[in-house]
This record gives C-alpha cells, sequence and structure tokens, in this order.
C-alpha cells in the first residue's frame, strides 16, 4: 500500500509517499481502508521529531480516519466487513489501510459525508474528554478556548454551546473570529490586538472563566491562570508556546483552581474505548441532527500531505484539513 513516510526529521519535505507492507488486523483489531485522515498538529510535532509514536505502534502519522471496514480481527463484534466508519488512531492515518482496536471505531454519522466524518474522532475526542469528562463543563458556565478557529476549537465552541456555556474565543484575524461567533462564540478576543485577561474580566464582571482550553502552554500558563475565576479549571493540550513557565501556587490556592494537562495519543486503549462510547452517547446525536457538524477547510491528495502540513503550520485555515488516499 502507499502511505506517507518520515525519512528523518525535519520540515514539511521530510514527508515522503512509498510503498510500505498492508497492515493486518490483530486479535480485537479491524482494518479500514482509508478514504479520508485527518490533520493534526501533533502530527507536525511527530515530523520534527519531537512526539513519536508509543512503542509497537505505526511509525505513520495520523490520528484519525474514516473509510470502510475491509478485515476483521479475531474476537470483533459489533462490526462488519463493508461498514463506512471513522476512527481514533495511535497513528498510520496517512496512508491507504490502517488497523485500529474496535473499541476506538465509530459509525459514520447520518449526514455526514464519508470524507468528512475524518474531521470527527480526533477533535471529539478531544473535545469530550477534556472539557466536559475532565473539565466538568456546565450549563451556564463560561468556557474560554484558544485558538477557537482551530479544528478543536472549532468543535469545542459547538459543543460547550449546545450544553448552554458561553463561549469565548481567541483567534488571530477578524474573519476567524467571526467564523467562531458563527459557530456560538460569544466573547471574540483578536490575540494579536487585545490582552484576552482584560477582555474576559470585563466581559464576566470580573468573575473570569470557569474553564479554560488552551493548546499553548508555557506562554500563557500565568495569564490563564489569572483568567480564571474561583473553582476554575485549566486544561492544557498543547505546548506550541513552550513546555516551562514558572506558577504562582498562590493565585491557585486562593482560587481554589485547578491546572491540568492531558494528552489522548497515549491513553491505554480501554480509556479511549471509554472516551469513545461516551462520545458516540453524546456527541453523536448532536451531529446526526445537523446541531454539531464537522467544519472542513480544505482537501489535500495523499501524495501532497507536505503541503497540507504547511497549510497547517501557516494557520491560514478554520477548522480541519484532511488527506485523501
Amino acid at each position: 500500500m502507499k502511505a506517507i513516510t518520515i525519512r528523518e526529521p525535519g520540515d514539511a519535505d521530510a514527508l515522503t509517499l512509498a510503498d510500505v507492507d498492508e497492515p493486518q488486523p490483530a486479535p480485537g483489531e479491524v482494518r479500514i481502508k482509508v478514504a479520508a485522515a485527518g490533520v493534526n498538529r501533533a502530527d507536525i510535532m511527530q515530523r520534527k521529531g519531537f512526539y513519536d509514536p508509543p512503542p509497537g505502534s505505526s511509525p505513520y502519522p495520523g490520528l484519525e480516519v474514516s473509510g470502510t471496514i475491509d478485515a476483521l480481527g479475531a474476537g470483533v463484534e459489533g462490526w462488519s466487513v463493508g461498514d463506512e466508519v471513522c476512527a481514533l488512531l495511535v497513528g498510520g492515518g496517512y496512508a491507504e489501510y490502517v488497523t485500529v482496536p474496535a473499541g476506538q471505531v465509530l459509525p459514520v454519522p447520518a449526514g455526514v459525508s464519508l470524507v468528512e466524518a475524518a474531521a470527527l474522532p480526533e477533535v471529539v475526542s478531544t473535545v469530550w474528554s477534556n472539557v466536559f469528562m475532565t473539565a466538568n463543563l456546565l450549563p451556564g458556565q463560561t468556557i474560554l478556548i484558544h485558538g477557537g478557529s482551530s479544528g478543536i476549537g472549532t468543535m469545542a465552541i459547538q459543543l460547550a454551546r449546545e450544553v448552554g456555556a458561553r463561549v469565548a474565543v481567541t483567534a488571530g484575524s477578524a474573519e476567524k473570529l467571526e467564523r467562531c461567533r458563527e459557530l456560538g462564540a460569544e466573547i471574540l478576543i483578536n490575540y494579536k490586538e487585545q490582552d484576552f485577561v482584560e477582555v474576559m474580566k470585563e466581559a464576566t464582571d470580573g468573575a473570569g472563566a470557569d474553564v479554560v482550553l488552551d493548546n499553548m502552554g508555557a506562554k500563557y500558563l500565568a495569564r490563564n491562570v489569572d483568567v480564571l475565576a474561583t473553582s476554575g479549571r485549566l486544561v492544557v493540550i498543547g505546548l506550541q508556546g513552550g513546555t516551562k513557565a514558572e506558577l504562582d501556587l498562590g493565585i491557585l490556592l486562593r482560587k481554589r483552581a485547578a491546572v491540568i494537562a492531558t494528552s489522548l495519543r497515549a491513553r491505554p486503549k480501554a480509556e479511549k474505548a471509554t472516551i469513545v462510547t461516551a462520545v458516540r452517547e453524546h456527541v453523536w446525536p448532536l451531529v446526526e441532527s445537523g446541531r454539531v457538524k464537522p467544519v472542513v477547510d480544505r482537501t489535500f491528495p495523499l501524495v501532497d500531505a507536505a503541503d497540507a502540513h504547511r497549510a497547517m503550520e501557516a494557520s491560514g485555515h478554520v477548522g480541519k484539513l484532511l488527506l485523501l488516499p
């Protein structure tokens, strides 16, 4: 089969289309003929050599796909050859075929095309597990989403809106903020021109955000803690702004607040299956009703994976970028 390999860590040109062996499903796994694969910033980190796949997993990038099941491993129940699905992966999505534990597979939601479905598994699982299962965002609370126009951001806006939360976002242009407003964001912050702490405190009469979903890490740590409300929860899911920063524990203590850092890729299969089950129960009905939608900016042929990475690094997109084998 064809797959995107990484010759050696480096820039986007390190991504190379190559002939590799087709994967065979182990017991408890299914094999998917890939229709589309989502591009995520974690793939860029892997390409640069900063985010190696877990031991024993596929060396190829790609954390989510959609497609058709074409083979079943021993002991798999509930799925059949020919089923149209999407799946949360530990790697290997940039390819014509991929294997995945059956517990990480989801049916393509009614009303969503097979290609569009590739935009869902990673972002929905990330948002649901962090914003709702971990941070316990509740109706009437306020959430601040950094990078509101990203794949994760556009999904977080919609799901937070659906539970009745007040949504604030940061983004880098008026155009991106307008797209966020269309999805349900109420407090719009241009991080290039405004201090999000000042805007949030003014918009909430000094209370701050109950939940902050952060993709920046160290660069925003102090300000994120400052913007938290009493009993607020800061969930760090990305490190685009570095890994080390100083934290004033006194502020955290006075606010009775929490800082939580999580990742999805390295979690045990059982944890991922639990998240996927929760997504199917709570999110899939919203998608099938049309209230929550995948946001796809554009697609690229698999052979042009380097161009997709360059587009993501340029940050001009809104929502997801997809690869088509």
